[in-house]
């Protein structure tokens, strides 16, 4: 590994000295990028920290994923609980991960606004994923691989518990960690060969017109995918039109799935997915609100064999297990900002393994893409030791504003091998998109005052 990202011998040797906040935005509306039932114009944005230490070269950076209006709300949240890291050693945190992690999520005066959900909770997430970026760097290891040779011992030293033991306890998750401990050289080896299956969202989206979503179809099937994804939700009769064109361009022997964005309410979702089945759907998308478990619940059985994948807005862990205590959903979606970072999505993952319920990450967005392989391939090495029906989201926007952005071959995620997390935006995006100091917001704001 590049020794650059390797100035000190001891995580003890590092110390946090301070730290950066930035409001960044992406004008994605103009195209409508990333336009679903329930956003129509998002302007794709994250609230963007570094972390600045006493060893030359080494930061370690984090982002909260936003689509636009009420970015500054996140920046403000991490202004409120970023100086907590500041002046402490790097060691001091990730010798006891779980703790800190409860130290940020369970504040005594800040928890109030949550707790563990919101804005506060995925700043949370931010800062944590930013520590663990700062970790990673200074191993020299992506991410990806750090996680994946930490012992069974040190990765259950990493997850809060709390709230999770009727599901599941620290010796059951430290026994299935070390199940799948025999073969992990192996797995990684062959990740390294052949990358993680993936599939693309970037031809679905609802603002494009029905010509654009023919052409992406087939500049997809060409570049070798095999899963597609379309969002649903506005109108069935736009629905099934929309449909019945990518199902023609792709054909019968590719996957098609269906995102709704929350956009029904439970028999609405019944309904339209069996009025969609037409279509071969793999599975339907956010059917009803993130947070209706028994709604997901009457969903699924009622719609089967079309599965159930949720998870994008899922507030905290707490969320997810009864969404698989109960049957609720057949895919698991972890996203790897939404709820506090690297160390909750780790115990979401060891839930997903102990309900044997595939995990398929949400991504696109600022970052999401870049960062949620990292758990994704971890999940395969250490956890669930297959790539069957497992596909990390792939969205074609906004790569090109990061330092390592990821690698896609023929529908495949290569496996990163710099050191980090992936977070990393170049220094001329943060300047370009700043909000609203930017030169891109400059002369938009001008042009609306």
């Amino acid at each position: 590994m590049n020794s650059a990202y390797h100035p000190a011998n001891s995580p003890d040797d590092v110390r946090i000295t301070g730290h950066t906040i930035r409001d960044i935005r992406f004008p994605t509306s103009d195209e409508l990028h990333g336009s679903d039932a329930l956003n129509n114009d998002p302007d794709y944005s994250c609230a963007y920290i570094t972390l600045l230490t006493d060893q030359p070269g080494l930061k370690g950076h984090g982002l909260v994923f936003t689509i636009g209006r009420g970015n500054e709300i996140c920046c403000t949240a991490l202004q409120s609980i970023a100086d907590s890291v500041v002046g402490r050693s790097l060691a001091s945190i990730t010798s006891d991960f779980a703790a800190f992690s409860r130290e940020l999520t369970g504040d005594a005066q800040m928890r109030w606004l949550g707790p563990e959900k919101g804005v506060v909770h995925m700043a949370a997430g931010a800062l944590i994923n930013a520590v663990w970026d700062l970790y990673a760097r200074w191993s020299g290891k992506p991410l990806w691989l750090l996680l994946a040779e930490l012992s069974p011992e040190e990765l259950v030293r990493c997850v809060d518990f709390s709230y999770l033991t009727d599901a599941l306890k620290p010796d059951e998750a430290l026994e299935l960690l070390r199940q799948m401990a025999p073969g992990k050289a192996q797995r990684i080896e062959r990740l390294k060969a052949e990358g993680f299956p993936a599939y693309t969202t970037s031809a679905g989206w609802l603002g494009y017109s029905d010509q654009r979503i023919r052409q992406l179809c087939r500049e997809a099937v060409a570049e070798g995918w095999t899963h597609l994804k379309m969002k649903v939700g506005v109108s069935l009769e736009d629905d099934c039109r929309r449909a019945a064109i990518i199902r023609e361009e792709i054909g019968s022997q590719r996957f098609l799935m269906m995102d709704a964005n929350q956009a029904w309410d439970v028999e609405e979702a019944i309904s339209n997915v069996r009025a969609l089945a037409v279509y071969d759907p793999l599975w339907i998308e956010e059917p009803t609100s993130p947070d209706d478990v028994l709604g997901h619940a009457e969903i699924a059985k009622a719609v089967t064999p079309i599965k159930v994948a949720s998870g994008e807005h899922c507030q905290n862990r707490i969320i997810f297990k009864q969404l698989m205590s109960i049957g609720a959903i057949d895919v698991c979606q972890i996203d790897s900002c939404r709820v506090a970072g690297v160390n909750e999505n780790l115990a979401i993952l060891l839930l997903a393994r102990k309900f044997d319920i595939p995990v398929c990450p949400h991504a696109g967005g600022v970052g999401l893409c870049e960062q949620v392989q990292h758990l994704a391939m971890f999940d395969y090495i250490a956890l669930s030791g297959t790539t069957e029906g497992r596909l990390i989201e792939y969205v074609d926007h906004l790569h090109e504003h990061f330092v390592d952005p990821v690698t896609i071959e023929k529908g495949r995620y290569m496996a990163p091998d710099r050191p980090g997390y992936s977070i990393e935006m170049k220094a001329d995006s943060l300047a370009t998109f700043e909000y609203p100091a930017g030169p891109v917001w400059q002369g938009r704001l001008s042009r609306t005052a």
